[in-house]
């Protein structure tokens, strides 16, 4: 068998390594149009911040060490033109030397990613302007800005590579604007988690630009030292489009559950190929290394007879961001809402490990689960430490199809350095089944505005004398928890109380006593730290606060 793979990153060179790993008579030829293979695509930015300092640390493999451990032919600085169905062979250029040959090929795999997204700005100047998606770009950047040293940059564009990008000009020095034409960052958040990071970027020094028009964007550009180019990427497709293999949206390869196209003798892998969303079933593009690698594993193993399947993807990704980690999992609220599935959703304050151990810091997370059946959906946590054991154990817990009976049973490693005994997950299971019992009733805080003119409602601050006063909402009535039961001549029992505290705990618990005394009672999801950050423009607040809401 031969097997002609074009692409040699994630999808291609995993497909490559499986192969050999599963037959050693197979004869696999690898072309890959950059002047590199099997490189670490999500490493690169930090390359140009100094953070990986040897540029052979980018490339997990070389053409000769593929050669020497798999006895596969790869070939770098080579261009397949053309696909040839009918004869079964490909049109390839030798960058190099300009030549142009066939390869046939009883089997195709293609492999060949995503292209950086442009856009036309009036004015812009390419001699400073960037895209960062291969090697070469990176080394473009990187001796651009040794050579250059630019004093300021501007990033269109909020996905991951704007944001390490942003983190990485900081860090050696160099003011950052970020501007994007929406109303928030990394689009697999909601935009009331978007906003969390969109404070911190701001609290850094960087200048978060939102609602940017092609005139913003000519301004900004034309005085900037640096410009990166980073609006996301379309697939690669073209060889496929012109081969006549079946497009879907965005002109992204559609294959089987086994990576076959409709070709039954071409395969695809990676972030060009049109995937099943795990969670809703939905056809979508999610350019992530993760999907790659298992789609080219199960390449080759149908290439040699095992009957592998993709069960699709569901999005977990991870943003380091300075001392910030964001991360997400599965369905955001976004896009159950435009699914129109019948959702919930909690959110909670917590913090990283035991609060009274040192080192505690503060994390959002915010949970999407299924109304009927308390199924967990999707999940987006912003914090510092343990984002990102806490994000895997939902993207588990997704792929299980557990719910939230399920995670409040988990029983998770626990030491005061490392979380809580109430671990965050097993406290969103706590919450979600709470909800949906109706043993509490939630409101949130896009529902604020509306209820503060209500005739029939009664707003209810339940924290400290001090925490009432840097600020609360707009009429409320203060009562600290503690003093509740002695005050409650001052309610009024005609009336919905709707009630508020850091983060939700104490107003929870407010909650329960009022509803014994017989009102009908809401308690804000995420509490009043959550609502800050939607409803103002302050800086990341990392300090942790005691459960009494004073700050440690």
């Amino acid at each position: 068998m031969k097997v002609v793979i074009v692409g040699g990153v994630a999808g291609g060179a995993t497909a490559a390594a499986r192969l050999r790993r599963l037959d050693e008579k197979a004869e696999i030829i690898v072309l890959e149009r950059s002047g590199f293979v099997s490189y670490a695509n999500c490493g690169l930015p930090y390359y140009i911040g100094d953070v990986i300092t040897d540029k052979r640390e980018l490339t997990l493999q070389t053409p000769k060490s593929f050669k020497r451990r798999f006895n596969i032919d790869v070939r770098t600085s080579n261009e397949v033109l053309s696909i040839d169905r009918a004869d079964k062979k490909v049109v390839v250029k030798d960058l190099t030397s300009g030549d142009v040959y066939e390869e046939s090929y009883d089997k195709l795999v293609l492999s060949p990613g995503a292209r950086a997204m442009w856009v036309d700005i009036e004015g812009l100047d390419s001699s400073k302007t960037f895209t960062l998606r291969t090697v070469e770009d990176t080394f473009a950047i990187k001796a651009f800005v040794d050579r250059k040293k630019p004093k300021t940059a501007v990033i269109i564009g909020g996905g991951f590579i704007g944001l390490e990008m942003a983190e990485n000009l900081k860090e050696i020095g160099v003011d950052v604007s970020v501007l994007i034409r929406g109303n928030q960052v990394m689009r697999p958040f909601d935009h009331d988690m978007a906003v969390i990071i969109h404070a911190y970027m701001r609290g850094k020094g960087i200048d978060l630009r939102l609602h940017q028009s092609p005139d913003d964007y000519a301004k900004a550009t034309a005085s900037a030292d640096l410009v990166i180019m980073a609006t996301g990427v379309a697939p690669e497709s073209k060889l496929a489009e012109e081969a006549g293999l079946e497009l879907g949206p965005k002109k992204s390869i559609v294959t089987d559950k086994h990576m076959r196209t409709s070709d039954s003798d071409i395969y695809a892998a990676g972030d060009a190929v049109l995937t099943e969303h795990y969670v809703s079933g939905e056809k979508v593009l999610i350019p992530l290394a993760g999907p790659a690698n298992k789609q080219g594993r199960i390449i080759a193993d149908n290439l040699c007879g095992i009957p592998s399947t993709y069960r699709g993807s569901q999005g977990s990704s991870i943003l380091k961001l300075f001392e910030l980690t964001a991360a997400a999992t599965g369905l955001n609220e976004t896009t159950a809402k435009k699914l129109g599935m019948d959702y919930g959703k909690v959110v909670l304050n917590s913090q990283s490990h035991a609060s009274y151990y040192p080192g505690a810091e503060p994390m959002f997370t915010k949970v999407i689960f299924e109304n009927k059946t308390g199924k967990i959906l999707g999940a987006q946590i912003i914090g510092s430490s343990g984002v990102d054991k806490r994000i895997d154990v939902f993207a588990t817990a997704i792929h299980g199809k557990m719910t939230a009976d399920d995670l409040k049973d988990l029983e998770l490693a626990y030491a005061p350095p490392f979380s809580s005994a109430k671990d965050p997950v097993n406290m969103a299971g706590y919450v979600i089944e709470n909800v949906l019992s109706g043993r509490v009733k939630q409101f949130f805080p896009e529902d604020v505005e509306a209820l503060i003119d209500r005739d029939d409602v009664c707003l209810l601050d339940t924290r400290t004398d001090e925490e009432f006063a840097e600020g609360h909402l707009p009429g409320v009535i203060h009562i600290p928890v503690d003093r509740l039961r002695e005050r409650l001549n001052e309610l009024p029992k005609d009336k919905k109380l709707y009630i508020n505290c850091y983060s939700g705990l104490r107003s929870y618990i407010a909650c329960k006593i009022l509803a014994g005394e017989g009102y009908d009672c809401y308690n804000l999801s995420g509490g009043y730290g959550f609502y800050e950050y939607l409803i103002s423009e302050r800086a990341y607040d990392s300090s942790l606060r005691y459960p009494c809401g004073v700050k440690k």
